[in-house]
């Protein structure tokens, strides 16, 4: 028996194999389940995820890795009856992943200020008063834009070695680091004010 191919109006046949049509076929109809059940499970790893991070920013970002995830996993799911459930636990992993590592962001960062605090001579109550004033304006800046800035200020990396930890175009970078500045700036502004009227 002959195979048929339909072909649209004005295209050529592919030139696929029986094994190219079959691998064609077996693609199609594991992406089309994937979508079906992720249609079930909608807005089910942003849940997840925000259960863990309390923030809805991260929240997104963790849940469309997950996704991401699973859908490149999805194959190899032996139960895909239990689909919901292994969305969640990748969700939650990454979740966790992710709280792990802002919260050794913050400590690396406290420890940094202490470290400025403990190294600096002892300075005039205007001084002291002015660090109180930048550390409250950089725990107040954006998370991207405090880090942009930290890694650059700070810890003296390149705007191209920021990108690539950072894994962002040096374009971005240099926006961060720009807009940091600028609301560091606007924020410190008002006490530079403050202490040259005194």
């Amino acid at each position: 028996m002959q195979e048929l191919i339909l072909i649209e109006p004005g295209s050529t046949a592919p030139k696929l194999g029986k094994t190219e049509w079959t691998r064609e076929a077996e693609h199609a109809a594991i992406r089309s389940e994937f979508e079906e059940r992720l249609a079930d499970s909608s807005g089910l790893a942003f849940r997840v995820a925000r259960g863990v991070l309390k923030n809805d920013a991260d929240a997104e970002d963790v849940a469309q890795e997950s996704l991401i995830r699973a859908f490149r996993k999805f194959a190899r799911l032996r139960d895909r009856n239990r689909f919901r459930a292994w969305l969640v636990r990748i969700s939650f992993r990454l979740a966790l992943d992710r709280l792990r590592s802002s919260k050794c962001r913050e400590l690396r960062e406290a420890e940094w200020m202490r470290e400025q605090e403990r190294s600096r001579p002892a300075n005039s109550q205007a001084s002291r008063e002015f660090q109180q004033h930048l550390e409250r304006a950089m725990e107040e800046l954006p998370e991207k834009l405090r880090l942009a800035l930290l890694l650059s200020a700070m810890e003296g990396h390149s705007l191209e070695e920021i990108a690539v930890l950072l894994s962002v175009p040096v374009g971005t970078v240099k926006s961060r680091i720009f807009f940091a500045r600028k609301q560091l700036a606007e924020k410190l502004r008002c006490f530079v004010t403050l202490t040259t009227n005194r």
